[in-house]
């Protein structure tokens, strides 16, 4: 099974690395302006952030469910061939995208939560990294032509179909009833989700805008695609070796890595030309993306009995509506300042962090 997992992990990321790496200067090569490559990668997001409140109402996350998802992410990147240069058809098709992707990795993030230690889980969550790593070596050395990328994204989300099918003969947690989702709440804990979306928003201008950002200041593709790839392997090393962090006050781990990661953008702000710097800035990929996500979804399992709608809603906050008024917002703020923007929108992230570590110390407290 591990195995499996990693398999699935190493296409699946793979095919992120192609959609977030190289994707917004394709469409930057066919004439979108910036705020348009913005909005496209806001609409994935928010299809992910739509779907948990589908699911809590109307649907259970099963195992056909799970790999109609995986279908249609496989239909939408080749309708992406025939969308591209137009932008209001790539972006509905994107919707679709963004949807069927919102579906899978829940799904397996819980199986992976269930099924491994938190020791191991990183040992093959690790593989995702290496597939996004390798795509993005691949690519930044090979790369020509617009459509290359789309047959790239086709060939990893058919391989992602193919090992996740095969991973829901691993799938032993109980499914939960239409009740006992409907009964999911989110204002218990409305700092946290408040957090982790300010996390991701602040993301929004490194994730659709680094490659673009850094291009500008003179430094070449190829040395991105490098950039890209050390940041990755920085997050390789790091879930690899986190598991006795793991076994500390997640919430702390929360904390430092928020502060730490609005210290990267302070300095990709400061340095934008720095060859140096912008290397250091990559290897805080271990801390602010492999100690943050393993941190933050382990703590999301441990605060809910259902267990794949909280991962689903942990994405959908997160990665959807976080990752798509971060996208929109990069769009409309690219330029000289857009990393000062990102390190104070994190800021207000750990801040209402501490918020959360308040009230959830007073509902201990209650209890007692």
């Amino acid at each position: 099974m591990p195995i499996l997992l990693g398999a699935y992990y190493f296409f699946y990321f793979a095919l992120v690395g192609v959609y977030v790496i190289f994707m917004p200067k394709v469409l930057l090569d066919l004439h979108y302006s910036p705020l348009e490559v913005g909005i496209i990668y806001a609409a994935a997001p928010f299809m992910r952030f739509l779907l948990p409140f589908i699911f809590k109402h109307y649907l259970t996350l099963t195992p056909t469910i799970y790999k109609i998802s995986l279908f249609l992410t496989f239909l939408s990147t080749l309708i992406f061939l025939q969308t591209v240069e137009h932008f209001y058809f790539y972006l509905t098709t994107n919707l679709l995208f963004g949807a069927s992707m919102g579906v899978s990795l829940p799904y397996v993030e819980t199986i992976a939560l269930a099924q491994l230690s938190k020791t191991k889980y990183g040992k093959v969550r690790l593989w995702g990294s290496l597939g996004f790593m390798g795509i993005a070596l691949w690519l930044g050395e090979i790369l020509t032509s617009t459509y290359e990328a789309l047959y790239y994204l086709s060939i990893t989300s058919l391989l992602t179909l193919f090992f996740g099918v095969i991973l829901t003969q691993f799938d032993t947690i109980s499914h939960s009833s239409a009740q006992e989702d409907a009964s999911f709440s989110l204002q218990k804990y409305w700092a946290f989700w408040v957090s982790i979306f300010l996390m991701q928003v602040g993301f929004g201008g490194f994730y659709n805008f680094f490659t673009i950002y850094e291009t500008s200041h003179g430094i070449s593709l190829s040395m991105i695609s490098w950039m890209w790839s050390f940041g990755v392997l920085c997050e390789i090393f790091m879930l690899y070796f986190q598991g006795p962090l793991l076994q500390r006050n997640l919430l702390h781990l929360l904390q430092f890595a928020t502060l730490i990661t609005m210290l990267r953008w302070l300095f990709l702000f400061l340095y934008p030309d720095s060859v140096g710097v912008t290397f250091m800035t990559q290897s805080l990929h271990a801390i602010s993306f492999a100690l943050y996500h393993t941190a933050a979804i382990t703590y999301v399992f441990s605060l809910y009995s259902q267990k794949k709608l909280a991962q689903q809603f942990f994405l959908g906050i997160a990665f959807g509506l976080g990752g798509s008024v971060g996208a929109i917002l990069s769009g409309q703020f690219y330029g000289e300042y857009l990393f000062l923007i990102e390190a104070g929108i994190t800021f207000l992230a750990f801040l209402v962090l501490l918020v959360h570590q308040k009230r959830k110390y007073s509902f201990i407290q209650e209890r007692k």
